[in-house]
């Protein structure tokens, strides 16, 4: 039996919506994300068994994943390495500010964000390297079974890539709408990809 992780990205913000760097920032869900984290919550208790949950410690996916641990009846776990990157300086900016203030990073950034060192932030490398791990980790200690992750459209991006094990220079050829869910399997021949941006479950 390989074991199965839903990765999940957590509802929409109003940062989100209006898209700004968000980051560490501590931004809840508005209501149209908490109805998708009731929506994702059903669709994880009609269809998997899971044994254990865990969420970065930010709110926007500490909420998502409450309304799944409601529904599958498992307790929310935080996992810091699941938490979002930091965007330092960029942080609460719109892009078009950030460009304004930062032009070559901000063109680095859309073309060649393998390459960006955001100001008082992390880079992709090292957002990548630590998600990864935890991952790997989480799936030593549950092994053959059925685990949920809620995390960040960047840390879920990097998770795919690694589990694909593809560049990070294509970071940007990976989606990741709100409430998202792909399906990644473990076994002792490494990692596989089910299902990726999966966003039935919110359609009307």
């Amino acid at each position: 039996m390989p074991t199965t992780v839903l990765l999940i990205r957590h509802g929409q913000t109003e940062w989100n919506r209006v898209e700004r760097f968000r980051g560490r920032y501590d931004l809840p869900l508005n209501d149209t994300g908490l109805q998708q984290a009731q929506k994702t919550a059903q669709l994880v208790a009609a269809c998997w068994n899971i044994s254990a949950l865990y969420a970065s410690p930010l709110q926007r996916a500490v909420q998502t994943a409450q309304a799944i641990a409601d529904a599958c009846h498992v307790p929310v776990q935080t996992a810091p390495g699941l938490v979002d990157i930091d965007y330092g300086q960029w942080q609460g900016l719109s892009p078009e500010e950030a460009a304004a203030k930062w032009p070559d990073l901000i063109t680095a950034w859309r073309y060649r964000p393998q390459e960006v060192h955001i100001p008082g932030g992390e880079t992709l490398g090292v957002v990548r390297r630590r998600a990864f791990n935890t991952l790997k980790n989480l799936c030593h200690r549950h092994l053959d079974q059925h685990i949920a992750l809620v995390s960040h459209t960047v840390v879920n991006r990097l998770l795919l890539m690694s589990v694909l094990n593809i560049n990070t220079q294509l970071f940007w050829h990976l989606h990741q709408e709100p409430c998202a869910v792909n399906i990644i399997q473990y076994s002792e021949k490494g990692f596989s990809l089910v299902s990726m941006n999966d966003t039935c479950h919110l359609r009307e």
